[in-house]
């Protein structure tokens, strides 16, 4: 997949993600959120008033901290996709 599919096929998830109405898993939530920041490259530190919820957030970017965009990417559109063909 070239740079502009790979693009193409990630905006398509993120807008699959942001239609879906039903409340995902929190591990799934994570995930994204992580791939999502990583692929987007705004990897700020996650602040919020819920100092467990920051934590969580921070370590599910370091686990991120080895992959490019372009990984980072794939990674979020194979979760999306994992996500849809097995939930229940």
């Amino acid at each position: 997949m070239n740079s502009e599919e790979l693009n193409i096929a990630f905006l398509k998830a993120v807008q699959s993600i942001n239609e879906h109405n039903e409340a995902f898993p929190a591990d799934v939530l994570l995930r994204l959120y992580a791939y999502y920041k990583k692929a987007t490259n705004s990897e700020d530190s996650s602040s919020g008033s819920n100092p467990i919820i920051s934590a969580f957030k921070t370590n599910a970017l370091f686990q991120t901290k080895d992959l490019s965009e372009d990984q980072a990417k794939e990674a979020y559109i194979n979760a999306v996709t994992q996500y849809f063909l097995y939930r229940k």
